[in-house]
C-alpha cells in the first residue's frame, strides 16, 4: 500500500515554491493545521494519520507535524495535495 505524506507547508500560502508550498498561492491557505489536513483528507476518502513530532526538511526549526496518508493508490500526490488545500479553503469559508 502507497503512503503520501502531506506537511503544511505544501499548502501554505506564506510559503514560496521554493519553500515547498505545492498549490498556487489561489488555494493555499494561511497556516494549516495537521488537523485540517487529516480532516481533508478523511473528507475525500482515504486514511490519515497525525504525526505531530515532525519537522519539513525545509522549516526544521518549526515542527508542524505531518499527515500519512493511506490508501491513495489510485490517485498521484499532486491530485491529492490539490483536493486537500480545496477541502481545507472551503473548510474555513
Amino acid at each position: 500500500m502507497v503512503e503520501n505524506v502531506i506537511w503544511p507547508a505544501y499548502i501554505d500560502v506564506e510559503c514560496s515554491r521554493a519553500d515547498g508550498r505545492r498549490v498556487s498561492e489561489d488555494l493555499a491557505v494561511e497556516e494549516p493545521t495537521v488537523d485540517e489536513i487529516a480532516k481533508a483528507v478523511q473528507q475525500i476518502g482515504y486514511d490519515a494519520t497525525i504525526e505531530r513530532e515532525k519537522a519539513y526538511s525545509r522549516e526544521p526549526w518549526a515542527d508542524r507535524g505531518r499527515v500519512v496518508v493511506r490508501g491513495a493508490d489510485d490517485s498521484s500526490k499532486n491530485d491529492l495535495v490539490q483536493a486537500v488545500a480545496a477541502y481545507v479553503a472551503a473548510m474555513r469559508d
